[in-house]
């Protein structure tokens, strides 16, 4: 694991989760870029039921991850993909046409396809039992569908997204693995396969280990400060 508690990029974690969210949060992204490049990181890791005041100062909204590197502090996932991709072009392609290829499927990630992934856990699982959910469920789940079919057409028998494995696989990845809890993967084969790809790279897996390894206190210590790394 590229996990190191004297590495100089720094990425900030919840000590807890409840069962349900554990192995999806977003922290997962930045730590499955390291480990495909190599590239150490630690792990600060902040309450996420009391999460410090001096925290949003580098979170606005207390979320994570937030990455501090090269004297920099960078928040939101997909930024920070960017900034490990322009490290190694494993993750970022140096091509220009290749480079646009990752960038704009980076950006259908979080804008076309998450939004709905999102709004499928608000009526699922955090509002399940409110009126309004029961009655978006069934417009909600044909809008998905048609978000899903339309990416599963533009994949078609490539690998991924872009051409060769990116920043923009391991966005569009945590986003799709959000519709396991649901028929909607399943019933799409060429993205369920694509998800499996992806899991089943040994960076994915050791990203994972190690997310679940600090929810069981076995990582890193709790930060008190940001200054504490």
């Amino acid at each position: 694991m590229a996990v190191d508690s004297h590495a100089a990029l720094t990425i900030t974690a919840f000590d807890w989760v409840p069962d349900f969210a554990r192995g999806f949060v977003r922290d997962l992204r930045p730590r499955w870029a390291c480990e495909e490049i190599g590239l150490p990181y630690a792990i600060r890791l902040i309450s996420a039921r009391e999460r410090p005041g001096w925290y949003y100062d580098d979170q606005p909204w207390g979320q994570v991850p937030v990455v501090e590197a090269d004297g920099r502090i960078l928040f939101e996932s997909g930024a920070i993909l960017l900034h490990l991709g322009e490290k190694d072009d494993r993750l970022l392609p140096r091509d220009p046409a290749a480079r646009d290829r990752v960038i704009c499927w980076l950006f259908a990630a979080f804008n076309s396809v998450e939004p709905w992934a999102i709004e499928q856990a608000n009526v699922s699982i955090f509002a399940r039992d409110e009126e309004w959910a029961r009655l978006r469920r069934p417009g909600l789940a044909r809008e998905t569908g048609q978000r899903l079919d339309r990416l599963q057409t533009a994949l078609g028998d490539r690998d991924w997204l872009a051409g060769t494995f990116s920043i923009a696989d391991i966005a569009m990845i945590t986003v799709l693995r959000e519709f396991e809890r649901t028929p909607m993967l399943g019933d799409r084969q060429v993205l369920a396969a694509y998800v499996e790809r992806g899991m089943a790279r040994p960076a994915f897996r050791a990203a994972m280990a190690a997310q679940l390894a600090d929810f069981d206190g076995a990582n890193a210590p709790q930060a008190t400060a940001r200054s504490s790394q």
